[in-house]
């Protein structure tokens, strides 16, 4: 059982673990903003909404495993309503986060920090939130593209968990998500499931993490967070030395496969954790992150060059 001890396993045995077990495997947070949307539409539509997102996210069982209360993992999705295209059709941004423990301290380690720009969809107060991950489609796609996304990421989200805890251990989560991909609805409005819908989309995130010639990937998130984070009271040292490691695959695989989504994907978010890893290593190894960084964060290069020189 998943990232479960003896002392848990006894605990359930003694509160009636058979109850427990059928518990679903996210503690998820989803909130809608509409600041944006015309103060002459109900407010109350965009409740109603949220505490829809909420059930359908949480009390639905995404995958085969058995989580504890105290497993669940912990992600957040926040859906930014920008505009309304047509009656009842909405434009808007979601926000994906997700993270996980590390071990033997109260730390939670970013795993997702993404945000998603391009989600159309359509929603009649307390209309079902359905998902049927072998009929995607729906009657209506504008309809059926907010669950499609919101599955899509709560699979990204189930994935990256599964691959920092055991090798490649995500594989089915990111199949699925795949799966949506190749089936997602098409339509007035709807982007961001297709080859030609822009560079940094759905479609090339499934395709990066699902696609074996990219495994790498998957080794390079189970030595960050297994080999490195999860070792870091254990040994900070090694620990370090794990996370560069995983940092110098990762940039040997940007060589071989420049511009990939899935490099983004991963380094969005880890700057200020890496450089507090980093703070405390040799000289070398400050030289060495700062270097890395140039490549994998450009973004925040400078960033690493001020911290840790």
């Amino acid at each position: 059982m998943k990232k479960l001890t003896f002392f848990f396993w006894v605990l359930w045995v003694a509160a009636g673990w058979p109850n427990n077990l059928c518990a679903q495997e996210l503690n998820a947070k989803v909130t809608v903003l509409a600041q944006r949307v015309n103060s002459t539409v109900d407010r109350r539509i965009f409740v109603t909404l949220q505490n829809q997102l909420n059930s359908f996210v949480n009390n639905r069982k995404w995958g085969g495993d058995a989580f504890a209360p105290q497993e669940k993992i912990l992600c957040s999705f926040i859906l930014n309503i920008e505009s309304i295209l047509e009656t009842n059709v909405y434009k808007a941004s979601l926000t994906i986060q997700s993270a996980r423990p590390v071990f033997q301290t109260g730390y939670r380690a970013a795993l997702i920090n993404f945000v998603d720009p391009d989600l159309a969809f359509k929603y009649i107060e307390f209309q079902p939130m359905e998902f049927n991950e072998n009929r995607i489609q729906g009657t209506d796609p504008q309809v059926a593209n907010l669950t499609a996304v919101l599955a899509f990421y709560v699979y990204m989200v189930m994935g990256m968990d599964y691959d920092s805890f055991s090798p490649k251990g995500g594989e089915p989560y990111f199949r699925k998500a795949q799966n949506i991909v190749n089936n997602a609805p098409e339509g007035r409005n709807i982007s961001g499931w297709r080859v030609f819908d822009g560079l940094r989309n759905r479609y090339w995130l499934g395709e990066n993490l699902s696609n074996a010639r990219y495994n790498l990937v998957h080794d390079v998130i189970y030595t960050y967070y297994r080999g490195g984070l999860d070792k870091m009271i254990e040994n900070e040292n090694e620990a370090r030395q794990n996370i560069l490691q995983a940092l110098v695959q990762l940039q040997a695989f940007n060589k071989e496969n420049p511009n990939t989504m899935v490099l983004q994907f991963f380094m969005q978010g880890k700057a200020t954790e890496l450089i507090g890893i980093c703070a405390k290593g040799t000289p070398a190894e400050k030289n060495q992150m700062v270097q890395l960084a140039a490549v994998l964060d450009v973004v925040n290069a400078e960033k690493y060059k001020t911290a840790l020189r």
